[in-house]
């Protein structure tokens, strides 16, 4: 279960993909409450190849946005965290993400550096009270050996090539000034801007009108291809995932219950939870007036996770006496397609 698919892609892709860059093994997070301890990732394994775009997909609550956080090593204080998460560079050589406490110096040039995020909200981001300039700068000379002066030649470089018009003006105004759109580009210039080898991008649109949504989804995926790095987008829109990631990892409840390549994903689903969600997107065929698919229940309260299989109880595939008592493990199903199913853990 730990490595559940490491080995296999190892043989079949990360070659082509230029080698591994991160290795998730088997994370598990849970959040201290006053109600008890919540299990938020339960065992959630995984591997990102250095220039692949993957994609996490899953309902409100699934533990996406955890998963990111996780990686960036940025969890709340009464966060329990454990599991394995190592960050590989070119020559072989391996960080340990998870052997660090989130405030060690290691960590801090990492993040940003390596690794960057792009946050839901663009204000969670930016600092109300300080220049755009001010803010990007400092992330460019905190993670390189920059003078002030080239730092800010970088800054404009980069608001340049994420779409901004005159970008030494935009670097002295304050992010209140500034539309969504325009906030949100700015923090893709900031994360870019020391070429990180990760980018996280976690619901990146959420804010953003259709169009400016759109405009944000081609500006990273030509950013990626000019820069050549690894993309972690964490979207709940299937279609966004479909049009920007080359894989897809899809999560219920804490843990990963199914990942194949993109197209393979959506010609041929295999879990309960993934026809259901690819079920529930509205299509041009639709009869005018007929009811939309919906996925029947609610996602469980993580300080009640049902037993067996989290699904069984919305799953059109229930079978009592199997779902409901065990845990599946994940089981290959198809060319680089993995499911954690009791369907296809019996065959």
């Amino acid at each position: 279960m730990i490595v559940f698919f490491i080995i296999d892609k190892v043989l079949q892709g990360w070659c082509q993909m230029g080698g591994e860059l991160l290795t998730v093994n088997d994370l598990s997070v849970k959040f201290k409450t006053a109600d008890g301890l919540v299990n938020v990732l339960n065992g959630v394994s995984f591997d990102i190849a250095r220039n692949e775009s993957v994609g996490f997909v899953g309902e409100s609550g699934c533990g996406k946005s955890v998963t990111a956080r996780s990686v960036m090593r940025i969890l709340e204080s009464n966060a329990v965290m454990d599991g394995d998460i190592r960050l590989y560079d070119g020559n072989s050589n391996v960080v340990e993400l998870s052997a660090y406490k989130a405030s060690d110096i290691k960590l801090r040039s990492i993040r940003g550096g390596r690794i960057a995020m792009i946050f839901q909200e663009p204000m969670s981001s930016l600092c109300p009270v300080y220049t755009v300039g001010n803010q990007i700068i400092e992330a460019i000379r905190l993670h390189g050996n920059y003078l002030k002066k080239e730092a800010r030649e970088i800054a404009v470089e980069y608001l340049s090539r994420v779409g901004m018009s005159r970008p030494g003006q935009i670097l002295e105004t304050y992010p209140y000034q500034l539309s969504g759109g325009m906030r949100q580009r700015v923090v893709i210039a900031m994360a870019l801007s020391c070429e990180p080898e990760l980018l996280i991008a976690d619901e990146p649109t959420t804010a953003l009108d259709v169009t400016i949504s759109a405009q944000i989804l081609m500006l990273l995926e030509e950013l990626q291809k000019k820069m050549n790095m690894a993309v972690m987008m964490i979207n709940h829109n299937m279609g966004v995932i479909a049009e920007t990631c080359s894989r897809v990892f899809v999560m219920y409840l804490g843990r990963i219950v199914e990942s194949a390549p993109i197209r393979q994903l959506f010609s041929s689903p295999k879990h309960p939870y993934t026809v259901d969600l690819l079920g529930s997107i509205p299509k041009l065929t639709q009869k005018r007036g007929s009811k939309l698919t919906h996925i029947k229940g609610h996602v469980p309260d993580p300080l009640n996770i049902p037993s067996g299989c989290a699904y069984h109880n919305r799953c059109r595939l229930f079978e009592k006496g199997v779902c409901e008592v065990n845990v599946p493990d994940m089981s290959l199903v198809g060319p680089n397609q993995y499911v954690a199913c009791h369907k296809y853990s019996s065959e």
